[in-house]
């Protein structure tokens, strides 16, 4: 019997216990994607041996029992084949490995991201020997190693030169000039693998600018990372799509703005690049490549953005669409010109209710889970499990808040920084508290904290400066709520 890990999943060892999961957790989703399971596994430390003698290239059942073997040198050889085969069983039934009487069914059964066949929903089995299993993984990781930051996820800007102009883009556009060197790329990816990375985002900029691209797909694939790439796919070659192919574990993300070419057009400030994305996310569907579509709303498309998720159904491929422009990270915002305004936020959520059925009930879970606010928890996620990386090796907090560095990786290893920077030490330490403001506001569970909204549409870059505009959108998603509530208990009543 023949077993391996699949493609499209991760394993890190812990030592003390074992981390699995598969793409669901960093890269795509299918628009009809149904599948509610869970993507990752906290397994034990007998099962983190288990599964760290297993690869993507399948092995016999006795092969990785002499390699297990050397961990357990108590047990004989038939005890640990049984119970390495038992394990290996249940892991598969949750869909992280698969197994085979020969090289090539077991090969054959490590089935790939495919638009033309829908993984059914699976059932979970008790009995899987994992630790911890009552809690969320992120409980699980926050109590092991008491509450303290772990990057998981790091979003590497390889290139900061674009080839188009977007007009809402929070990238001021004289500063797009530079790639990132390829050797501190691969010493930063060197860190990540001591670090146990899960998962890189390369962006830019237009990342397929940069002449090493290929290159760096194939490194990421060498240490066994997820990888999401932020395009806009005007650039898009064979060459670039073989090299995606070789990953199981990559997943693209593209911005696409109408359907009509002349809005799409107008937005980018490039002529043709409508063709050449449209024709660019066909491709990557043909070669079987996990996408997602981005369409920021905002005032040249809130007429026909709609046009753009009915395409995508029809192509099976998500569309996300959101009314969220931050300012430029320079702090000038002439970009937000094109920001729509509360009124037409307004007519974007209602419109959201009469397509989605269940949209308003998700608002209104989602305020319930914010309700009871408390003062002392943590503002957002920033520096706790991710961070940036432009292309000079400045580290910054988060997508957008450039200006804000943190330390540069070509003078500080990126772990020191991770552990020893004032201003990421000072963004941990920040409490809801620190925002007198929204502690006390009436619509705070319909508002979500984000200090690069903040930072960058204020002066001086303050990131506490509470900024009004999501203010007035979260007083918005209040008033939507309690009037559908009053609408679906007249309902009830008559």
């Amino acid at each position: 019997m023949y077993f391996k890990r699949k493609s499209n999943v991760i394993f890190r060892n812990y030592e003390s216990f074992g981390y699995i999961s598969d793409n669901r957790n960093f890269g795509y989703k299918q628009a009809n994607d149904n599948r509610s399971d869970i993507g990752d596994k906290i397994v034990s430390q007998s099962g983190a041996v288990f599964l760290s003698v297993l690869g993507k290239e399948p092995q016999t059942l006795d092969d990785l029992a002499k390699k297990i073997s050397i961990q357990f040198t108590n047990a004989d050889i038939d005890t640990i084949k049984i119970d390495a085969r038992e394990f290996y069983y249940l892991l598969e039934s949750d869909g992280f490995i698969v197994s085979g009487e020969t090289l090539q069914e077991c090969n054959g059964k490590d089935s790939r991201f495919s638009y033309k066949v829908m993984e059914p929903k699976k059932e979970k089995l008790d009995g899987f020997p994992t630790k911890g299993s009552e809690k969320s993984t992120q409980e699980f990781f926050d109590e092991y190693f008491e509450n303290k930051p772990r990057l998981t996820n790091l979003h590497i800007e390889i290139t900061s030169k674009c080839n188009e102009r977007c007009v809402h883009c929070y990238i001021p556009h004289d500063n797009n000039v530079n790639h990132i060197e390829p050797d501190l790329f691969y010493n930063i990816l060197e860190q990540c693998k001591k670090m146990n990375l899960l998962h890189v985002t390369l962006t830019g900029g237009e990342p397929m600018t940069h002449n090493n691209f290929s290159d760096f797909l194939k490194k990421c694939n060498e240490y066994n990372l997820s990888v999401n790439v932020l395009s806009n796919l005007t650039l898009l070659n064979d060459d670039i799509i073989e090299e995606m192919k070789r990953n199981g574990l990559l997943s693209v993300q593209v911005s696409l703005y109408s359907m009509d070419s002349n809005i799409h057009d107008s937005i980018t400030q490039i002529k043709g690049s409508f063709e050449k994305t449209k024709n660019a996310i066909l491709k990557l569907k043909e070669n079987d490549i996990p996408l997602q579509i981005s369409c920021p709303i905002m005032k040249q498309n809130i007429n026909c953005y709609n046009d753009v998720i009915d395409w995508g159904k029809t192509h099976n491929i998500n569309v996300g669409s959101d009314y969220v422009i931050i300012a430029r990270y320079n702090h000038t915002t002439q970009n937000l010109s094109n920001r729509l305004s509360i009124n037409d936020v307004e007519e974007v959520i209602n419109q959201r209710i009469g397509n989605e059925p269940q949209y308003l009930e998700l608002m209104e879970k989602d305020a319930e889970k914010k309700k009871y606010m408390n003062p002392e928890d943590t503002v957002c996620s920033v520096c706790y499990s991710s961070i940036c990386i432009a292309d000079n090796g400045n580290v910054y907090p988060c997508a957008g808040w450039q200006d804000y560095v943190v330390g540069n990786v070509n003078e500080t290893a990126l772990n020191d920084i991770w552990k020893d920077s004032i201003k990421v030490q000072y963004l941990r330490s920040l409490r809801k508290r620190d925002f007198p403001k929204c502690i006390q506001c009436p619509e705070n569970e319909f508002c979500t904290m984000c200090m690069v909204r903040n930072a960058n549409e204020h002066p001086l870059g303050d990131p506490l400066a509470v900024n009004e505009y999501f203010c007035n959108i979260a007083r918005l998603n209040k008033e939507i709520v309690l009037k559908g509530n009053v609408i679906s208990h007249d309902k009830s009543s008559n």
